[in-house]
């Protein structure tokens, strides 16, 4: 039987319905999102400072946390992948820790390590870091969050890709920095840039972390989601609308790069 075939078998009806039920868990609250839209008013709501100011944080703490997220979770996918070393089960859980823990906790863990009377605020504090109420904070606590996602993704790349290659380059008199830069980052190109992209995603969503570690500041660290939350407290049109330019966004985002990173 062909493959042809068999993808234009009908698919059990089982399936089909419970593929459905999963399909409305995400398309009705985006019906219920747009329904509440107060689209008479929706320029006048984005183009307010809240919204000008809680865009641009986000753009750059999301974009500084996913290059950040890159320059060391690559390296440390490599090291997890390719490195055996005493206790690197324990350490994988603890890089991953952060995508089951409830990010207040992780925002929490964060103050009481490097705000001001953390483990090593003092000495931060010496040397003139301030990370509590400010944009480098909101960073850090995007990081926190973001990287585990892009170690997990690059790290299964790597386990999958072939190493004949990069034992043929290492043959030939390649160092080995040239053949992870020449020839094992080549190959896993899809995978790194789907785990930047969901770093990234991962880190304009952030709210948890970033509102105990980084306070909720307007124009110094409040972000989108915490603009939303301060939002629907007093005014609801205006969550609603931050809440669509989020949304929207990252369906752009995603759908843009879908195809051409991780076809």
């Amino acid at each position: 039987m062909s493959a042809e075939r068999r993808v234009r078998q009908r698919p059990p009806t089982a399936l089909v319905v419970l593929s459905a039920i999963a399909v409305l868990l995400f398309v009705l609250p985006l019906v219920g999102l747009l329904s509440r839209t107060p689209w008479s008013r929706l320029g006048e709501l984005l183009a307010s400072d809240v919204v000008v100011d809680a865009l641009w944080l986000s753009f750059v703490s999301s974009l500084a946390a996913a290059v950040i997220s890159t320059i060391l979770g690559v390296p440390l996918a490599w090291v997890l992948s390719r490195v055996e070393f005493p206790g690197r089960s324990v350490v994988r859980a603890i890089v991953t820790l952060p995508m089951v823990l409830p990010p207040v906790v992780g925002g929490a863990a964060l103050l009481f390590a490097l705000g001001r009377r953390g483990l090593m605020g003092e000495a931060l504090e010496a040397a003139g870091i301030v990370l509590p109420f400010s944009l480098a904070g909101v960073i850090l606590a995007n990081v926190f969050v973001a990287l585990p996602f892009l170690v997990i993704t690059v790290e299964g790349a790597l386990r999958s890709i072939d190493p004949r290659y990069e034992q043929a380059a290492g043959s030939l008199g390649a160092s080995k920095l040239t053949v992870f830069r020449r020839v094992t980052l080549p190959m896993i190109r899809p995978s790194l840039l789907a785990g930047m992209v969901l770093a990234w995603a991962r880190a304009l969503g952030e709210f948890g972390a970033t509102i105990t570690f980084a306070g909720n500041l307007q124009g110094r660290t409040q972000t989108l989601p915490l603009a939303v939350f301060v939002s629907l407290e007093s005014d609801r049109d205006a969550a609603v609308a931050i809440s669509l330019l989020l949304v929207a966004i990252s369906l752009i985002v995603l759908v843009a790069l879908r195809d051409r990173w991780w076809r």
